[in-house]
């Protein structure tokens, strides 16, 4: 994709303004991206399921990580090849892989609900993070993401609704000051599905 290429461009000034979708030429995927690397995300796109297993297989070993959390069983299928050590059980002390409810591109936020994190908060689960996404998945806005969770699930709306927008640990991550953050180590397996 052309827009790969670019993504990597950096402006010669400073601090980088987050891309409006509307002030761009670019398409909602080309925002999102850019808003999601810019603000420190990891980013990898997949034309195919071999792909999303070969890059788990790369960032478990770049982090030498043995064991991952994995609760869905969707995604549990794609396990069967990497010999990682899987546990059902949410917890802090492994990194978490998981799909989500939205790709918002508006700030390059990804959407949870308690379809994905069961009672848990974000805050409470590994700085870890590798999530699986389609590219079918992505929304302009907060508000179209919101619009989408309450049509898709109509009379059963999931609670736990929380976003993950900033993907760089400060080390005073865990201060109580810091609850809600919502900082997460991220890697983003975007699969295109469109």
């Amino acid at each position: 994709m052309r827009f790969l290429r670019n993504l990597f461009l950096s402006k010669k000034s400073g601090e980088e303004d987050l891309v409006s979708p509307e002030a761009e030429n670019d398409s909602l995927d080309q925002v999102f991206v850019k808003n999601f690397v810019q603000r420190k995300g990891k980013f990898l796109y997949c034309t195919s399921l071999e792909d999303v297993v070969e890059n788990i297989q790369h960032i478990t070993s770049e982090n030498d990580w043995k064991t991952l959390v994995c609760n869905d069983h969707n995604l549990l299928k794609l396990f069967d090849k990497t010999g990682l050590k899987i546990s059902e059980h949410m917890t802090d002390s492994f990194p978490v892989f998981l799909s989500c409810e939205y790709l918002i591109a508006e700030n390059g936020s990804i959407l949870f609900s308690s379809n994905q994190l069961r009672e848990h908060k974000i805050a409470s689960l590994s700085d870890h993070f590798i999530v699986y996404a389609t590219t079918s998945q992505l929304v302009k806005t907060k508000g179209e993401s919101l619009t989408g969770i309450k049509s898709h699930y109509r009379g059963n709306i999931p609670s736990n609704i929380s976003a993950v927008k900033n993907y760089e640990l400060s080390p005073d991550s865990k201060d109580l000051m810091h609850v809600g953050n919502n900082a997460k180590n991220l890697y983003l397996l975007l699969f295109e599905d469109l």
